[in-house]
């Protein structure tokens, strides 16, 4: 990427995490920032605040001994510091948003803007960070070198890429044989009720390192940090309601092994790049099977052996068998009692427990950030018995008595 990112080329990169591109882009934007001339020269855009402040920390050391300075800028801080920062900066590493404001707020320009960088461009579009996107790439000169990072360049980032650039280049690189880490992948079925005991079990085994445990929402992750620390688990939350210095606190203290388990949602854990991470536990099964793949892919770095494990409640069957079959997991289902023509139907109303939901899609309880359907976990209401008449009479009474 290097050589054709200083001929001035536009450049697509298909690359998964862990892979050097921060210096793959980094080192040659260093070097084409003219010294001592204007402010904002390059633009990195990142989707979340960890990405942005990891990429800073990375490029740190050479760019002051090019004496090239950077500024990350992110929401959830102080904007003050930022925008005094910004100002004077040869390279922006930024959100969209909160780009946006200190654009609005006369703070920075990217009139000369020189090269633009959109790592994790995949994770942006899935954010809902397009219109953003597209609107800042507007406010950059014609003539700007553009380069895109991405864990895949296929359908809207294909597009995005067309709109983007000109000419580009393309690089695919994936791990090679020795470099990539051995992931066991499990499968468990269980029950709403039994889902935290389970955990508990699995996080109290011996010989256990770094373990990441992914929640579907803010407040499922606040509640089960909660309930794991009561159980003398070393544990830390992590997600988008925390402050940045809250954040950076729990993941440096989960490098320095002063707690050895983070339970994290999808996006804050984006920028969780962290060595050793022996087991990552789905204790809610992710949405889609780009996001099985991110969760245990934070494992298994550098050659090493992973697990990750995954608890199916019997309503999440067929979202489970469906994308682990499509990255070829059948005997991996096979071995956790879940076949790939399970389908969760009729065996779902037989084992999930009362009020107990859950999925990706179908509501679930309120840990999770679902509703109930009906009350009862799915399903059309029962009825209670008498005529049409009577039932309507039953709920004017119930609503008067409201």
């Amino acid at each position: 990427v290097i050589p054709d990112v200083l001929k001035g080329r536009d450049v697509l990169v298909k690359s998964p995490t862990g892979s050097g591109k921060t210096f793959a882009f980094g080192l040659p934007m260093i070097e084409k920032i003219e010294r001592g001339g204007a402010a904002a020269q390059a633009l990195v855009l990142a989707p979340t605040r960890e990405l942005a402040s990891q990429i800073v920390d990375e490029l740190s050391v050479v760019a002051d001994a090019h004496r090239v300075s950077m500024a990350a800028v992110y929401g959830g801080a102080n904007i003050g510091p930022q925008m005094k920062r910004a100002r004077h900066a040869e390279v922006l590493v930024a959100t969209p948003g909160r780009l946006i404001d200190l654009i609005e707020r006369k703070a920075v320009s990217l009139r000369r803007v020189q090269i633009v960088i959109l790592d994790e461009a995949d994770r942006m579009l899935d954010m809902g960070f397009k219109p953003v996107v597209e609107r800042l790439m507007k406010m950059t000169p014609d003539d700007r070198q553009t380069l895109l990072f991405s864990a895949t360049l296929d359908g809207a980032i294909g597009q995005i890429a067309n709109q983007f650039t000109r000419d580009a280049v393309r690089h695919e690189h994936a791990h090679a044989a020795q470099e990539q880490g051995k992931i066991e992948h499990r499968f468990h079925r269980v029950e709403h009720a039994a889902k935290t005991g389970r955990l508990i079990d699995e996080l109290s085994e011996p010989g256990r390192g770094r373990t990441l445990v992914f929640v579907r929402t803010k407040h499922g992750a606040d509640k089960l940090a909660k309930k794991l620390d009561q159980c003398n688990i070393r544990v830390a939350a992590m997600h988008g309601n925390k402050s940045q210095a809250q954040r950076e606190k729990a993941l440096a203290r989960f490098e320095d092994g002063r707690i050895d388990t983070l339970v994290a949602t999808d996006v804050a854990a984006r920028g969780i790049d962290v060595s050793g991470v022996t087991h990552v536990i789905n204790y809610d099964v992710p949405g889609a099977k780009e996001d099985y793949v991110h969760r245990v892919g934070r494992t298994a770095r550098a050659g090493a052996s992973g697990i990750g494990i995954t608890y199916v409640m019997a309503d999440q069957v067929r979202d489970v068998v469906r994308f682990a079959g499509q990255l070829g997991l059948h005997a991996e289902l096979a071995a956790g009692g879940l076949r790939s023509h399970d389908t969760g139907g009729n065996d779902s109303r037989r084992t999930r427990p009362q009020g107990a939901s859950g999925g990706p899609r179908g509501g679930g309880h309120r840990g999770n950030g679902g509703k109930p359907r009906n009350g009862s976990g799915g399903g059309k209401p029962k009825s209670r018995g008498g005529s049409a008449q009577q039932q309507r009479a039953q709920r004017g009474r119930s609503s008067s008595a409201r």
